[in-house]
């Protein structure tokens, strides 16, 4: 199962779905398109620090991962990540609950959430009588 994780994780940066590194995570926070910051369990705790205060205030979920910087890094295709930013819900959702599946009483909780915002925004998507489709909402 493990391995399916980190895998998910490589085609996430394949499709684009992730950022990598404290910079341009701290980039992607600021733009409002993170929807997951993930840290390694070896972060150094400068690195968490300014993790911790990056989601604070916004719509980010901060996740510490079983994953070391290498492991992480070796999923992604770079030496060593140790800060990352996912910023597809759909993809963010899925890896989520396979996270909550192998490690259910430190993940299940941060999956529900992340569930939970991605049936959000597929009820918006799909919702009639919106400003894209050009109709107005009347009491009628």
């Amino acid at each position: 199962m493990r391995e399916k994780i980190l895998n998910l994780l490589g085609m996430m940066r394949r499709a684009n779905a992730i950022t990598i590194g404290e910079d341009k995570a701290a980039e992607i926070v600021r733009a409002g398109k993170a929807k997951l910051l993930l840290l390694a369990s070896d972060v150094s705790e400068n690195a968490a620090r300014k993790a911790e205060n990056l989601a604070n205030g916004r719509n980010v979920q901060l996740l510490s991962l079983p994953f070391d910087r290498e492991e992480l890094g070796g999923a992604l295709g770079v030496g060593g990540c140790s800060v990352a930013a996912m910023t597809d819900l759909g993809f963010a959702s899925a890896w989520m609950k396979l996270l909550a599946a192998q490690w259910p009483e430190q993940y299940a909780e941060a999956a529900k959430a992340v569930e939970d915002r991605r049936d959000k925004a597929v009820r918006r998507k799909n919702q009639k009588g919106s400003k894209r489709e050009g109709t107005r909402r009347t009491n009628v």
